[in-house]
């Protein structure tokens, strides 16, 4: 029966659905995080009859026969809006107010990208992100340094030492992409560009597009709560009623047996 694989293939998408809806649940509290969202398409459709096929020789069938075989999955696409934006009075927290990546050297070289802005020191006083890979371009804050200052354009500085004039100790650039959504996450809250992303474009913070930097805070994950819950007892139904589909599918095919 075909109802019993189409049914199937509904329990085994919204599934999935669940899985990304759990994700996203499970990361309502990482800083810089974006939320997914699962598309789906409908699988091939088994034709019995061709729409406008010659009923007559005057006349054509309107409508045709089209039975559908399903659903597949054909994304899983981040989405990448703004999440809340919350103080931390942390000199080194940074939260970019729009379009941007911060851009982090990893441990083979090669570049990612975050939305974290809750950067770190290490031992030798660079700007890093949790995991204490470096941010590009470099930074070091000097042991001595006090009064650590971030402008909205990426500027950093510091009072040194004794002295009571600030001095700029580096910028931070910005990298954005022609589509974010592109982007491949391979956690920790970073990503890296693939060829659907196209190449990082680097910028400076609040020119050209590029978001402002805002010293002091953070942007929490973009998650909802109360429309991953909304879309989590859509998902839960949704399963429910194709497994209802498998059910009765087996009872109409325990009827024919029965009557064999």
């Amino acid at each position: 029966m075909r109802s019993l694989w189409t049914a199937t293939t509904g329990m085994s998408a919204q599934d999935l659905n669940m899985d990304v809806i759990a994700n996203n649940l499970a990361n309502v509290s990482t800083t810089g995080f974006k939320k997914s969202r699962a598309d789906f398409q409908d699988l091939l459709y088994q034709i019995m009859k061709v729409p406008g096929s010659p009923t007559s020789p005057d006349t054509m069938a309107p409508t045709g026969i089209q039975v559908g075989l399903g659903v597949k999955p054909a994304a899983v696409t981040k989405v990448f809006t703004e999440g809340d934006i919350v103080q931390t009075e942390n000199p080194l927290d940074v939260a970019i107010m729009g379009p941007g990546f911060f851009q982090v050297i990893m441990p083979d070289g090669n570049l990612a990208y975050t939305k974290a802005g809750n950067l770190k020191l290490d031992g030798e006083g660079r700007l890093t992100n949790s995991d204490g890979y470096p941010i590009d371009p470099e930074i070091i804050i000097p042991e001595d340094a006090r009064q650590i200052t971030i402008s909205e354009t990426g500027v950093v500085s510091a009072i040194l030492g004794d002295d009571t004039i600030s001095i700029e100790l580096g910028d931070l650039d910005l990298a954005d992409f022609v589509n974010e959504a592109g982007l491949l996450a391979i956690g920790r809250n970073l990503f890296r560009e693939t060829e659907a992303s196209g190449a990082a474009i680097i910028g400076i913070p609040g020119n050209d597009g590029y978001g402002t930097l805002l010293q002091g805070y953070v942007e929490n994950s973009n998650v909802n709560l109360v429309e991953e819950i909304a879309y989590m007892i859509t998902t839960q139904r949704a399963f429910e009623i194709n497994s209802r589909v498998v059910s009765t599918s087996d009872e109409m095919m325990q009827t024919v047996n029965n009557m064999a």
